[in-house]
């Protein structure tokens, strides 16, 4: 088993056994430590400090979930974007941002309400859905982007 880390350098996808990732993985292209690196195929924790290099600086296409821990929406549609970032590991990164402590981001984009999911593409804000949308409408604004 093995999973995707991107290098935080180039921004090249690192596939990465997961019985070696203790070993303090680096990037095969340019030899940058890959210790703290986004990994594909999971919801990565986000921070506002970490927001321009991650998302808008990204050389794949990226969900970002913005949400509140106190947010009974977020909550129900928190296992669909676990499921969807396992389902699109490799193609798109998927990053969860709390609102709540990370305000910073959130004001800076006219965040009003939560779950708002955010869809990037070469660093670009290309789609906006605000609410706890369906699967399958979410999955659908994915496509559009990949």
């Amino acid at each position: 088993m093995s999973m995707l880390m991107i290098c935080p350098g180039c921004g090249v996808k690192n596939r990465i056994p997961t019985e070696k990732k203790h070993l303090s993985p680096k990037c095969g292209r340019c030899g940058t430590s890959l210790a703290g690196a986004p990994i594909s195929g999971i919801v990565n924790p986000l921070t506002d400090a970490q927001f321009q290099q991650r998302v808008e600086q990204s050389a794949m296409p990226v969900l970002v979930d913005m949400y509140a821990p106190t947010c009974g929406p977020c909550q129900m549609i928190a296992p669909v974007i676990a499921e969807l970032a396992e389902a699109f590991a490799g193609r798109l990164m998927v990053y969860k941002l709390d609102t709540s402590s990370q305000g910073m981001t959130a004001s800076r984009l006219r965040i009003r309400g939560v779950p708002t999911l955010l869809f990037y593409k070469n660093g670009v804000m290309v789609d906006q859905l605000v609410g706890a949308a369906p699967q399958a409408q979410i999955e659908a604004r994915i496509k559009t982007i990949l």
